[in-house]
């Protein structure tokens, strides 16, 4: 009988390890999913800072439109990706909530 607790024991151990490792990688995806979407977000930013100063570049003959048109541009580009960055978070955080959930180690804070 103790050599059947035992093995109980250490499947359960098992068991728990690797739902732990699972939950860890769920974690590291979703941390490279956020670290991947701050990227985005800079790239989007530092993008639209270089089309708004070439925008300005090319304002300066006085061309009007031309600035119109590149701010417009800027701002389409700009919100395209904030929500392409704001999606692929959410998919993440869905995904490690998901991984939790079917573990049941999801935390309530």
């Amino acid at each position: 009988m103790s050599q059947q607790a035992f093995n109980a024991g250490q499947s359960k151990g098992q068991a728990h390890e690797k739902a732990e490792q699972w939950t860890e990688s769920a974690k590291q995806t979703a941390q490279s999913a956020c670290d991947k979407t701050a990227d985005l977000a800079h790239s989007a930013r530092d993008k639209a800072a270089d089309m708004s100063q070439s925008a300005r570049d090319k304002s300066a003959d006085g061309s009007h439109s031309t600035k119109q048109s590149a701010q417009h541009n800027q701002e389409q580009a700009a919100g395209f990706l904030g929500q392409t960055g704001e999606n692929v978070k959410n998919m993440a955080q869905g995904a490690l909530d998901g991984v939790k959930n079917s573990l049941g180690m999801n935390e309530k804070k």
